[in-house]
């Protein structure tokens, strides 16, 4: 059963692009990443699907309703985290989200408490006293907080630490056992591949490619540094597009099997090697360096 369904969305900013024929769906139950460099058309998406904004053209159904026409009706059942996330600065941790629960009919008291706990996060601290990261926590809380079955996340681990990522993934896997329709939009590649099932790239306002994570694996694409001597190093630049090269030293964006990768450099007399995620822009020039359009 399909939660969201997109078809032709299309939506500018007087001349600007935003968006252009994005096509997708999320099936139920399903974390679904979306991502692309910031601009790419993320945000826009998103808030066009919350109905926040209106798309020119295109179609957006959500539970089979009309995301915009039905909008008010489906916001009981969507939680949404912004990329950015602003509060009431005079207000406690606790009432900002006794005040999000007062806008459903069910009581959400030991809803709140739980993700409070889960995330770490103090009631009575005063939100003008949180970092950022802490802010980023309240805002997870508050989406969450009144069970939606689809929740649209933007960017959402900006701000927390390496192990409170880990917790807030944990939260969305314990979310999607319980039939959590997630759409993860997200500009790290690595981040993104921890989670979901299917991949929608989107590229200057539009969808260039959907890929399950096996067949995104399949494409995998790696930085390899190397330090050796130059003889040995002239042998090994077949090994992928050269991105640095100096005496001593090679820099390749390297597409393949990575057994092949250590069979080739097993045996070699070298002074260093790292092996390491290219960033998102990097991917997106090594897959689509046909594409008019620069990132």
């Amino acid at each position: 059963m399909s939660v969201l369904e997109i078809k032709g969305l299309k939506k500018y900013y007087g001349k600007q692009r935003g968006v252009e024929n994005v096509s997708f769906s999320l099936n139920e139950g399903e974390i679904f990443g979306f991502i692309g460099p910031n601009g790419a058309g993320k945000t826009t998406t998103l808030r066009c699907i919350l109905g926040l904004i209106f798309p020119d053209a295109g179609e957006i159904k959500v539970f089979g309703k009309d995301a915009i026409k039905d909008r008010v009706e489906l916001a009981k059942d969507i939680g949404y985290l912004p990329g950015e996330v602003f509060f009431y600065e005079k207000m406690t941790v606790g009432a900002l989200l006794d005040y999000a629960a007062s806008f459903f009919d069910q009581d959400l008291s030991r809803r709140k408490k739980e993700l409070c706990e889960w995330m770490e996060l103090d009631l009575k601290k005063r939100i003008a006293e949180l970092s950022l990261g802490n802010k980023k926590k309240l805002g997870i809380v508050q989406g969450l907080l009144h069970r939606p079955k689809l929740l649209l996340l933007d960017e959402p681990t900006s701000g927390l630490d390496p192990l409170m990522q880990r917790r807030f993934f944990n939260l969305l896997r314990e979310e999607q056992k319980n039939g959590v329709t997630i759409l993860f939009s997200s500009h790290i590649l690595s981040e993104v591949r921890k989670l979901s099932e299917r991949i929608a790239i989107i590229r200057t306002g539009e969808i260039v490619d959907i890929k399950s994570l096996a067949e995104l694996e399949e494409q995998n694409v790696k930085r390899v540094h190397l330090q050796a001597d130059e003889k040995i190093l002239i042998g090994l630049d077949d090994l992928g597009e050269i991105e640095l090269s100096s005496p001593g030293q090679r820099s390749y964006l390297y597409q393949g099997d990575i057994n092949y990768l250590i069979d080739r450099l097993s045996g070699l007399h070298l002074r260093n090697v790292s092996i390491e995620e290219p960033d998102l822009e990097e991917v997106f020039m090594h897959y689509y360096e046909g594409a008019t359009d620069d990132l």
